[in-house]
């Protein structure tokens, strides 16, 4: 007698399991870290429109501040980070619900989300060439007496 197995265990659908907190979590954090990072290496500008600043009033030269170098490389990181958190979320989400990317609400934020990626890592690789180019030039102090 041979016996057929269930069929709730042949069934793909009843296979899928529920998007955890932790997906959540994650596909959130696509979005915000992309926008974080754009905003952090944007920043740079404020930092050395300051250190500009600041040495034509002292009428010296000074070293860059580090917070500049900071804020561009973080702004970076950022951006990179949001890629590799949607690309683990683009193998978790298949392998553990049994659907793509795109066809839950998370998946979906995050998959959006990454694609202004492909505008803002440009971006934050030119504040980050900035930020080194403009510490290593210095900056016309003008008429000092």
């Amino acid at each position: 007698m041979t016996t057929s197995p269930p069929s709730a265990a042949t069934d793909s659908s009843a296979q899928r399991r529920a998007v955890t907190p932790g997906t959540v979590i994650a596909a959130l954090l696509v979005p915000l870290t992309t926008f974080g990072g754009v905003a952090t290496s944007l920043r740079t500008e404020d930092i050395e429109s300051a250190w500009a600043e600041r040495q034509q009033e002292a009428c010296r030269h000074m070293p860059f501040p580090t917070t500049g170098y900071v804020a561009a490389w973080a702004g970076l990181m950022l951006g990179v980070t949001a890629v590799v958190v949607c690309v683990l979320l683009s193998k978790r989400i298949p392998r553990r619900c049994g659907i793509r990317l795109g066809e839950t609400w998370p998946g979906l934020i995050a998959y959006v989300g990454v694609w202004f990626n492909v505008l803002t890592i440009p971006i934050e690789l030119i504040q980050l060439y900035a930020v080194y180019s403009v510490a290593g030039s210095g900056i016309v102090l003008g008429d000092c007496g």
